[in-house]
């Protein structure tokens, strides 16, 4: 791992202009994508989850940059639980799921379902939820049986939830409709 460049992560702050010029870095040098992707994935280190942030950025962008590391992602979500990182996790997924040009796996779909439903079940970050309600929407139109369980999931007793929750609730169970 070069030193340099994870001190860089390692400083990066969750400011826009911090992560867009850690962003504008990777695509000035795509070759270190994979060491970016290896401290994104690795929940056991402290700065795993500007790591994210800033993968986040390059996907959004430039989707198919991503495409060597989609199966160390998928193996990676079911440690996945801070929720500094689950925003970008699951925004990430939500970029796969709705791209028309990769097609995941069987096994990887089977791994963003399963550990959707467990962060829904876990959090109670809005933004974190919405994201992962929305890709596991997506999935169910493929997996009818997600659907069923995102709707019981959704059904629940969400009043005491923040309003960006409540409002990410009534619009994924209005589509489930």
């Amino acid at each position: 791992m070069n030193a340099e460049f994870y001190n860089q992560i390692a400083q990066s702050t969750a400011h826009r202009k911090s992560r867009d010029d850690n962003k504008d870095f990777i695509f000035a040098h795509p070759n270190y994508l994979k060491e970016l992707t290896e401290i994104a994935f690795n929940t056991k280190d402290k700065n795993h989850h500007k790591a994210c942030w800033i993968l986040e950025l390059v996907c959004e962008e430039q989707l198919e940059l991503f495409i060597p590391f989609i199966d160390d992602y998928c193996n990676s979500l079911a440690q996945q639980h801070s929720d500094s990182a689950l925003r970008s996790i699951s925004k990430i997924g939500l970029f796969l799921v709705k791209s028309k040009k990769i097609k995941l796996t069987e096994t990887q779909e089977e791994q963003l379902i399963e550990s959707g439903l467990d962060w829904l079940i876990q959090t109670t970050k809005a933004a974190n939820a919405a994201y992962t309600m929305r890709f596991l929407y997506v999935l169910g139109k493929k997996h009818s049986w997600v659907n069923d369980e995102l709707r019981e999931l959704l059904s629940r007793n969400f009043s005491d939830q923040t309003p960006g929750y409540r409002f990410a609730v009534k619009d994924i169970l209005k589509r489930l409709k």
